[in-house]
């Protein structure tokens, strides 16, 4: 069926251990490899993609829900060999801290999948034995396949590691000793994006070399195995099916959308993308950083997140793409833009250092970089009609982020709260046509949102043909 690979907590080593069973698993004759990413995040899942060449899909119960999730991971196995779960932080660690809601755990239990717990080694020997024994019976729900060994330091220390084990009769599916050579550099958000890292391909190559022999494949690979879904009560993909009920015509042309895709923007969930193009977009990508414009006969615009302030210099350069892009949008053309995308809509960015760049000021106001982190799930009450919400609306998303704006809206887009309704705030820009906040979303469960997208998109497109 597949494992989750999990975590005692952050920074153990699950992804290396990720990246290097995927590494293994993808060069195998005729092998299709599909994996899957706990929580909100974009990065590991490019590594993911970067290893398998098919995409990454989330599973987050709060932006989209656990019959999505199932549903997700489900339909996506059906057309792989073998499939593999990555988690998020320490096993147990849930949304608030007073219980696992969307933590790794939830998801193993709610997809019925068996565990396999990453354990750093420094620093410990027979100590590793309580620490195994606690996370396999905290929760009597869970099953676990076994444990992987990270980073230990010598035969010694092995040795040490399986005696304080053996009375557990807990498998050690892999061991891995310290691998200071294999490393994958990070900045200010998490690891740097496969994008921007040439050398990765020798570091993944150099990974599935090791994994060959640092792990118990007898055991793993029958656990992998998609065809072990066979007793799985497959659903339809009805959720990838979105009705539209559109009080516009269906135009004979297809409906364009301009999607900013390259270094500087590249955080998008596959399942959004997928969801546009049943929808029936047309998606069409283009490089705010290289491209001297828009994309010709488009009819909307999607700005992703990613990193612009590493970038700004080279967007700010591509004076013709700005303009290009002002122009659009001066023309009603529906646009959906978020975190970095917000950013690039901004008067300017101001890096780490305060030099700044300008970028396509439809956005009346600076975007500047610092120490802080935003962070965390939000509950965001639409407080005005974009082209993607009707005033009043609500919707889950997630802020992540180290730049602030300089000056706030008067009429804010969202009035957000935290997970625990502990922290309230108001954020986000709706200009024209234009929808633009720091909120990542995930359309999946939300065909509504895609609707009227489609619907703003297609008006512009009659409207347009109209004026001919």
């Amino acid at each position: 069926m597949a494992v989750v690979i999990a975590g005692e907590r952050s920074g153990v080593g699950k992804t290396t251990i990720t990246l290097a069973l995927l590494a293994a698993l993808s060069r195998r004759d005729t092998t299709r490899v599909q994996s899957f990413k706990v929580g909100p995040d974009y990065i590991d899942p490019m590594f993911h993609q970067f290893v398998t060449g098919r995409a990454c899909r989330n599973l987050d119960p709060i932006l989209t829900s656990e019959a999505y999730v199932t549903d997700c991971f489900q339909r996506h196995c059906q057309t792989a060999d073998f499939a593999l779960v990555e988690g998020v932080m320490g096993l147990f660690d849930g949304v608030t801290g007073k219980d696992d809601w969307a933590s790794t755990a939830h998801i193993a239990r709610l997809l019925g999948l068996p565990i396999v717990l990453v354990i750093n080694c420094s620093s410990t020997s027979r100590s590793i034995a309580a620490i195994a024994h606690g996370y396999t019976t905290f929760d009597p729900r869970l099953t676990f396949a076994g444990v992987v060994l990270n980073r230990v330091g010598s035969d010694r220390h092995l040795e040490l590691l399986q005696d304080a084990l053996r009375p557990l009769n807990l498998p050690i599916l892999g061991v891995l000793r310290r691998q200071d050579e294999i490393t994958i550099p990070d900045r200010h958000l998490g690891l740097i994006p496969t994008d921007e890292l040439p050398e990765l391909r020798s570091v993944i190559d150099r990974l599935a070399h090791l994994s060959e022999t640092c792990f118990n494949w007898d055991i793993l690979l029958p656990l992998l195995s998609t065809s072990r879904t066979d007793a799985i009560n497959h659903s339809t993909d009805a959720i990838n099916r979105i009705p539209l009920h559109s009080p516009l015509p269906i135009p004979s042309s297809p409906i364009r959308l301009a999607i900013a895709r390259d270094r500087a923007f590249n955080f998008y969930y596959a399942d959004n993308l997928d969801l546009l193009q049943t929808a029936g977009f047309e998606l069409v990508e283009w490089s705010p950083m290289r491209d001297p414009s828009l994309p010709e006969n488009i009819h909307g615009l999607y700005f992703g997140g990613g990193f612009p302030e590493v970038f700004a210099a080279e967007l700010s350069d591509n004076q013709a793409a700005r303009r290009s892009v002002k122009a659009a949008i001066a023309a009603g053309m529906p646009t959906y833009a978020e975190c970095g995308g917000l950013m690039y809509l901004c008067d300017r960015i101001a890096d780490f250092a305060g030099k700044t760049y300008p970028m396509v000021g439809v956005v009346p106001t600076e975007a500047q970089m610092g120490k802080r982190l935003t962070l965390g799930y939000r509950q965001a009450i639409a407080q005005q009609s974009t082209p993607l919400f009707e005033a009043g609306e609500i919707v889950w998303g997630h802020e992540f982020h180290r730049s602030s704006l300089t000056t706030e809206p008067e009429q804010p887009l969202f009035a957000m709260q935290n997970y625990e309704g502990t922290m309230h705030q108001t954020e986000g820009w709706q200009r024209s046509q234009v929808h633009a906040s720091y909120l990542h979303l995930h359309f999946g469960n939300k065909p509504k949102l895609i609707q009227r997208f489609l619907q703003q998109c297609q008006h512009y497109l009659v409207s347009g043909l109209a004026q001919l």
